[in-house]
């Protein structure tokens, strides 16, 4: 398998470093992937597909593949990943007060457009495109018009993503660099799979379970990890980003052995120098 990306290394949403973790391990396992490079051109063949890969110069990128050169290559089959446009016309929006944001409606925390009584959820209504966003979205919009109480608005901050490849990868919050353009002081605690008895049982010792909090305040800023069942574990720092937990709390719980979760409070622990099994 070959993967081609525009940009300079896969998984540019994600956590640098949990990009490069990722970019090495899909590497180990045999797939070609090619950074800041584009397909240039396709022809069919009978039953292939000849691709044009190219480079971008070192001029251009700082990735280590971009030598500016071009590469030909045979493939079976080849699919498109290019992003998505929202399919808002003829919905009747022209002079209405909807905005939309390159082919998106513009939504407020609450799934309001800019038109009363309008809303958008779901694909249409921006990134992230993911279907528990929209779900969420499909209830908290349901639940205002019928004007219940006690409503929390949507922040998109606190959404998780999650990637099933193997490994699979987790996020919620900031990233470290979205972190550091804020200003903000930083704590980042790392604990690896390999430091974890389950992991090891499971003979699932790569990856990495990163935590990223405000030095100051103790905040809970962002969690990014690779590995086994990290799309299972990132929910319980979803529910903490939205208690506003700061470490101390983390820090305190009690997480059961022998598990995987207890690289979340290990990642926590390290992040203010008390971790116990590095």
């Amino acid at each position: 398998m070959t993967v081609v990306e525009a940009l300079p290394r896969i998984l540019p949403v994600e956590d640098e470093e949990i990009s490069g973790l990722a970019h090495k391990q899909l590497a180990k396992q045999g797939m070609e992937i090619h950074v800041a490079a584009t397909v240039a051109s396709l022809v069919k063949g009978d039953g292939t597909v000849t691709a044009t890969i190219q480079s971008q110069s070192r001029s251009q990128s700082q990735s280590q593949s971009g030598d500016g050169e071009a590469k030909t290559a045979v493939f079976d089959r080849v699919i498109l990943a290019v992003g998505i446009v929202g399919n808002v016309e003829g919905l009747g929006l022209e002079g209405t007060k909807v905005q939309l944001d390159r082919t998106h409606i513009v939504t407020n925390e609450w799934t309001e457009t800019g038109e009363p009584g309008v809303y958008a959820i779901g694909d249409v209504a921006g990134a992230p495109w993911l279907a528990h966003k929209a779900t969420h979205e499909g209830v908290l919009c349901a639940e205002r018009i019928a004007g219940t109480p006690g409503l929390h608005p949507m922040k998109r901050e606190r959404i998780p993503g999650c990637t099933y490849c193997r490994p699979q990868i987790a996020s919620v919050g900031l990233t470290e660099a979205a972190a550091k353009a804020q200003g903000r002081e930083l704590r980042v605690g790392r604990f690896p799979f390999v430091g974890n008895g389950k992991a090891i049982a499971l003979g699932e010792s790569e990856g990495l379970v990163k935590t990223i909090f405000d030095a100051k305040t103790g905040e809970l800023l962002g969690a990014h990890m690779i590995g086994a069942e990290v799309t299972e574990l990132v929910q319980g720092f979803v529910i903490a980003m939205n208690l506003e937990t700061t470490e101390a709390e983390l820090m305190e719980t009690i997480f059961p052995h022998p598990t995987l979760s207890e690289m979340m409070h290990e990642s926590t622990l390290e992040a203010f120098g008390r971790a116990i099994h590095i």
